[in-house]
């Protein structure tokens, strides 16, 4: 079903289907996705953390951490 277009807010001189026509939709799409950073959070992760600053708190004290040797000269790996 396609999205009627209300043309109240159009000045009379505009001719949407000359304004529209041509376009190709998602033309910029790719360039946009390249231009950001943002992470979607799974939704029990989000909760754990109340707010953006939150988030940014935690993932520093994991770069810390990162950083500190560990006796033996390895590193838990998780696995």
């Amino acid at each position: 079903m396609k999205k009627e277009i209300e043309m109240d807010d159009l000045r009379p001189e505009y001719d949407l289907k000359q304004l529209l026509r041509g376009g190709i939709r998602g033309k910029y799409a790719e360039r946009c996705k390249e231009g950001t950073n943002i992470v979607l959070l799974a939704p029990d992760v989000a909760d754990a953390f109340p707010n953006e600053e939150a988030v940014h708190e935690a993932l520093r004290l994991v770069m810390r951490l990162s950083k500190i040797p560990v006796a033996g000269g390895q590193r838990a790996t998780g696995t």
